[in-house]
């Protein structure tokens, strides 16, 4: 099995330099059976998932991890949590936010089975 450490780090580096620059090449990442769950509200597949992920009120912004977490699942995923800071363009005060993926391997890479974002 893959360095759940080193995988998660990889992921989250590629995840949040595609979200602030190009959101909606996410989209590869997410598969049909996905979901996430954003304030409560929960999203099924890569069409909703995106949909949500590009109608935030900012377009541009600016990811700062502070903690990155990770453990193997019994599927041979990897389960990913991650803390920081969120600065949307334009704005001097950042926001807090927290991030759970659920990392499953497919095809000789990891793509996101479950997450949810706050």
């Amino acid at each position: 099995m893959s360095d759940p450490d080193a995988v998660a780090k990889a992921f989250t580096d590629h995840y949040y330099n595609t979200f602030d620059t190009n959101r909606a090449g996410l989209q590869s990442l997410y598969q049909e059976q996905s979901m996430l769950t954003f304030e409560g509200q929960k999203y099924m597949g890569p069409a909703q998932v995106m949909q949500k992920l590009t109608s935030l009120p900012f377009q541009a912004c600016q990811h700062r991890v502070s903690s990155l977490d990770a453990q193997p699942s019994m599927s041979g995923g990897i389960l990913v949590f991650v803390t920081g800071q969120l600065l949307p363009e334009g704005e001097t005060n950042p926001l807090k936010f927290s991030q759970t993926f659920h990392l499953v391997p497919v095809g000789g890479s990891f793509v996101v089975s479950n997450g949810e974002l706050n």
